[in-house]
């Protein structure tokens, strides 16, 4: 198993894994790291009555509406030309989730929802989603997979204008 390093920094967590870790000690003996990383990207989310079940939490399928959500403001945060893409005939379908529930929210929970992608290829990416409470408990993970296709439903390459740096995770394979 990988070890993978997280160090929050303001608004920001950076995702190092052991491979690209390295340490180098300046003049004072205070190390200084350098390393491929990952960003996380954060939406924050407060949850609403109409969003939880009989049982008083959040609905299962909830959630994926939450993961969509994040991946929207994601994409706006990189500066991704969703409208561009669509105008230009092509549409990014999610192709797969792969999602696990680990606690329950609830109304009036303050949750914000980690994003990072985490594999790009020419067709196909994956990101990988976290909806955590404000005291850091994770309520769910995801992995989400999507692919580019063309007006008539065909896999299709991303146009290479449409790749903007934040869609790229900045080291291959941070999460195996």
């Amino acid at each position: 198993m990988r070890k993978i390093l997280f160090l929050q920094k303001s608004d920001f967590t950076f995702i190092i894994t052991e491979e690209f870790l390295k340490v180098r000690s300046n003049i004072e003996n205070t190390p200084t790291l350098l390393y491929n990383v990952a960003m996380k990207y954060y939406t924050p989310l407060k949850v609403r009555t109409y969003e939880c079940d009989s049982y008083g939490h959040v609905n299962n399928a909830v959630y994926l509406n939450y993961l969509e959500y994040g991946r929207m403001d994601y994409l706006q945060q990189i500066g991704f030309d969703y409208n561009g893409i669509l105008e230009a005939g092509f549409y990014l379908y999610v192709t797969h989730v792969d999602i696990h529930y680990k606690f329950s929210a609830f109304f009036n929970d303050e949750l914000t929802i980690e994003t990072s992608p985490i594999k790009l290829g020419a067709v196909t990416g994956t990101i990988h989603q976290r909806i955590v409470k404000k005291d850091g408990t994770l309520c769910a993970e995801a992995d989400v997979t999507w692919a580019s296709v063309s007006k008539d439903g065909r896999p299709s390459k991303i146009p290479e204008n449409f790749l903007v740096e934040g869609l790229r995770p900045d080291s291959s394979d941070i999460k195996s």
